[in-house]
């Protein structure tokens, strides 16, 4: 157990906050095309909530599906899936799923999304990805490729990614929240892209918030918020919160988890 505490940052008391009974909350943290990654987490969430006995099971993924790993359309087929069997789903947006879909109605400004991962998942759709500094002709050629390519399911599933979702004391977001603006009257851009206001904040949000977006080498615990971004991409290691009651526990995959165990927190 002391080599795990490692994983988590700034871990302090904090005030009981819950869920409704009869509910267990995973929410699976910034995933970047890392299809593996994600199969072997669906794996180790069935172990536990198995384990764990009956409970309304809610999977809860947190955006940033695509870009920077190959496997960009793999990581979509598996959020829309049926795995792990028996769970319902709330799917939030995260940053570059908006990314993708700005370069399919904007492809001139479509070199900022090939920058930061973009190309991965125009490949990973089968599209040739364009230089970031190409010419906007070039760019729409590939924005109408990756709209042929997409299915009318993928198309459905990235527009219907939702901005925000609230469990019980918790709320759930791709990049935060705006300090001192209602949940329910935050802006769109601010849910999945904000940093530094609402990373820096040490203001009662109104809710625990659960977030992704800013990568840690560990899970962050502070009082208002919960960081569980720790940069599957390039550290191998995807991060699950779960939450039940009162209680909060950690999966977390890859090649740093040889033992698969949940850790509490």
């Amino acid at each position: 157990m002391q080599q795990m505490k490692r994983w988590f940052a700034g871990k302090s008391g904090h005030s009981i906050v819950t869920v409704p009974a009869g509910r267990r909350i995973y929410a699976i943290g910034d995933i970047h095309g890392r299809d593996d990654l994600l199969r072997e987490m669906h794996r180790r969430i069935a172990e536990d909530a198995g384990a764990r006995g009956w409970a309304n099971n809610i999977l809860i993924y947190l955006g940033d599906y695509i870009d920077r790993a190959p496997g960009s359309r793999e990581v979509l087929a598996l959020a829309m899936g049926d795995q792990p069997h028996g769970f319902a789903k709330v799917c939030l947006r995260g940053n570059h799923e908006a990314a993708l879909l700005d370069f399919l109605r904007h492809p001139e400004n479509g070199g900022a999304w090939i920058a930061m991962g973009g190309n991965a998942a125009l490949q990973s759709f089968g599209v040739s990805p364009p230089s970031e500094f190409a010419a906007p002709e070039t760019m729409a050629r590939a924005a109408a490729q990756l709209a042929k390519a997409l299915t009318p399911a993928e198309h459905q599933f990235l527009h219907d990614l939702k901005y925000g979702h609230r469990e019980g004391g918790y709320f759930f977001a791709h990049a935060g929240i705006r300090p001192g603006v209602d949940l329910e009257a935050q802006e769109e851009d601010d849910l999945i892209w904000i940093r530094a206001p609402f990373l820096e904040s040490a203001a009662d949000h109104g809710a625990v918030v659960v977030h992704g977006h800013s990568v840690r080498r560990e899970v962050e615990v502070r009082p208002n918020r919960i960081g569980i971004d720790t940069g599957a991409y390039y550290t191998n290691r995807l991060t699950c919160l779960v939450l039940e009651v009162n209680k909060r526990w950690l999966l977390q995959t890859g090649a740093t988890a040889a033992n698969p165990i949940a850790v509490e927190i």
